[in-house]
């Protein structure tokens, strides 16, 4: 299994991306819930930092003691989440729990699916997250239960859902707090 260390220039790097994908627009112009949407993500934040940023992951990859998908089986199952519907925030949070137990890349399917979950939300319930109000310890812990149960994620989320879909601060703040997730301890 492929480890790939986190870096604060990484980091820090890929953040200025993401104030980029939203200042410039081009987040306006993504596929909404679909892999090839998040792999548009994936591929803004990380082009110049690595060269399989936006390519479907083809090695095994783990996280802690948790193995996510497959590698061998990983297309049939973003083909099987892409299908699933995204009307409703349990339908939303079902899709997001599957994404993340897919994994699809080497690394940065955190931060970048977590502006996949926004896009769905924005687009289908007029609702973002406002990530600052998201804790991270119980983030994380949330996380690492929804293959089992979504139910603390989804009260996590819920509480956090602003109708300030609109607000270039709310996005920005997000991103930060999503960055704030994936810093070691």
């Amino acid at each position: 299994m492929k480890k790939i260390e986190y870096t604060q220039e990484i980091d820090q790097l890929s953040k200025q991306k993401a104030y980029e994908l939203y200042d410039s627009g081009t987040i306006h112009q993504l596929e909404i819930g679909t892999t090839k949407g998040l792999q548009a993500i994936h591929h803004y934040l990380f082009n110049s930092l690595y060269d399989f940023a936006g390519e479907i992951r083809t090695l095994n990859i783990s996280k802690g003691h948790f193995r996510f998908a497959n590698a061998l089986y990983l297309k049939e199952a973003l083909n099987a989440i892409e299908k699933m519907p995204e009307t409703t925030f349990e339908e939303i949070i079902s899709k997001y729990v599957e994404m993340n137990i897919a994994h699809p890349f080497l690394e940065g399917n955190g931060r970048s699916t977590r502006i996949w979950l926004d896009l769905i939300f924005k687009k289908n319930l007029q609702r973002v997250v406002n990530w600052q109000l998201v804790d991270k310890r119980l983030y994380l812990q949330a996380m690492e239960r929804s293959p089992i149960n979504d139910l603390e994620l989804r009260f996590l989320l819920q509480n956090a859902l602003t109708d300030q879909i609109h607000d270039r601060e709310i996005f920005l703040k997000g991103i930060e707090q999503s960055y704030y997730y994936e810093q070691p301890e």
